[in-house]
């Protein structure tokens, strides 16, 4: 897989905590089918062993579809499975530890919320980033909106590509264009949309397509 980090991270979609497997499996791909580029597997209420069994399963499918699988927070869930990359929160594992002992290859991705935080994962070594919530969200009760300008000022500074997360969908995702974002990262959008094939699709054509218009623009 020859595409360049940015290309992956278009959309990004990252899974609701806590489906069975099989549920899982069968809903993330509705989605691949639609257009995602990049899956992070997400299960923070989830014991060690099933979330190893959920990885294998859900990899074994996105391989199908040449599309990568980034594991969440468990480095060694990531590395067990051969995941092509591990994304952190500003609570886990400091990201230069993780960057130390993790393949070349792998990709690693932090989670940041304002320029110093920005700036400490590019010299720890990362791939991208996430920047959110940009929106409020039902997925993670506990997220903190960025402030205002936030989101200009973290893609202005640090060189990595980066995707916003929080609460995108497609009566939002307009205010996104033009930012300099190299994706959007996207739970509830798509998982709880009746057609996740049709969501995908239409999230992804709209991001792309506000994008293309602004920076012509320009």
């Amino acid at each position: 897989m020859n595409r360049s980090v940015a290309d992956l991270l278009n959309l990004y979609l990252v899974t609701t905590d806590g489906l069975p497997a099989d549920e899982l499996v069968s809903s993330v791909e509705e989605a691949v089918r639609g257009g995602v580029t990049l899956v992070q597997l997400r299960e923070k209420n989830t014991s060690g062993k099933d979330f190893f069994a959920k990885a294998i399963k859900l990899k074994q499918m996105l391989e199908e579809y040449q599309v990568p699988l980034v594991i969440n927070d468990r480095v060694d869930i990531a590395l067990a499975v051969g995941a092509a990359g591990i994304h952190l929160g500003q609570e886990d594992i400091p990201a230069d530890a993780v960057r130390s002992f993790i393949p070349k290859e792998m990709m690693l991705g932090v989670s940041v919320k304002n320029v110093e935080q920005a700036l400490e994962a590019e010299r720890a070594g990362a791939d991208y980033l996430g920047i959110g919530a940009m929106f409020a969200t039902s997925s993670k009760n506990d997220a903190e909106l960025l402030e205002a300008g936030a989101l200009e000022q973290i893609i202005e500074t640090v060189s990595l590509p980066a995707v916003a997360i929080g609460g995108i969908n497609l009566e939002n995702i307009d205010q996104l264009a033009g930012k300099g974002l190299a994706g959007v990262a996207v739970i509830s959008a798509i998982h709880r949309a009746a057609n996740r094939t049709e969501q995908a699709k239409l999230m992804k054509e709209r991001f792309n397509l506000t994008n293309k218009q602004e920076a012509e623009r320009r």
